[in-house]
């Protein structure tokens, strides 16, 4: 199949370099991190660790990787689990049981709480990876710009679910730096946020320094 009329293309980081993959690298490790902090040293059954396992895998593969049109008042977003099933992955909120003493709990309450823990302790922590990341690479003629699509930090989100935004006006400093935007999210509200509160898509970010080199 000829990839480049499909405008697919593939970019390929060095034999023996895994360093060049850290932020995919840094996922697999903050995975196992977490998973290990959640567990400690419960016991479970074949299936309710293939439930929690089978949860925790539909979190990992909702996270926001790309814009999907170029449109900018389009703010559906690539995820991985298009590439598995073609389209979002489509969850049930459950209830928030984390604040339940774990004895009041059923066995399957019991697993939806560790998954929300999960969820609550790992998008944390990617959400603050990829600002971090993104802090690397950014210059002065780097901001944030219109129209960017970006991921919101919002606290209290169910397990799977992004606030997405798309900038849609600047307010720079004296200094000329931009550090609030106002954004609009996917329900037409408009928020003013500041940038630390704020993270471009990962896959921006990598295709603006695979053009820049």
């Amino acid at each position: 199949m000829n990839y480049v009329n499909l405008m697919i293309f593939w970019h390929f980081i060095p034999a023996r370099s895994p360093n060049f993959g850290g932020l995919w690298e840094a996922g697999v490790k903050s995975v196992k991190h977490h998973l290990k902090r959640i567990i400690s040293n419960d016991s479970f059954t074949y299936e309710e660790f293939s439930t929690l396992i089978i949860q925790i895998e539909s979190i990992l593969n909702s996270r926001p990787l790309t814009s999907l049109t170029n449109d900018p008042n389009d703010l559906d977003v690539l995820t991985p689990a298009h590439f598995l099933i073609g389209r979002p992955f489509t969850t049930i909120a459950d209830p928030d049981v984390t604040d339940i003493p774990t004895a009041r709990l059923s066995r399957y309450q019991y697993l939806q709480s560790l998954n929300r823990q999960f969820w609550r302790r790992w998008s944390k922590e990617y959400i603050h990876e990829l600002q971090q990341r993104n802090k690397w690479r950014r210059s002065e003629n780097n901001q944030l710009k219109l129209d960017d699509i970006v991921l919101i930090k919002e606290d209290n989100l169910p397990p799977a679910k992004w606030s997405i935004g798309r900038v849609i006006q600047l307010h720079p400093g004296i200094d000329k730096t931009v550090r609030v935007v106002t954004v609009k999210t996917a329900s037409g509200t408009e928020i003013k946020r500041a940038c630390s509160k704020l993270c471009v898509l990962p896959v921006g970010e990598s295709k603006s320094e695979v053009s820049d080199n």
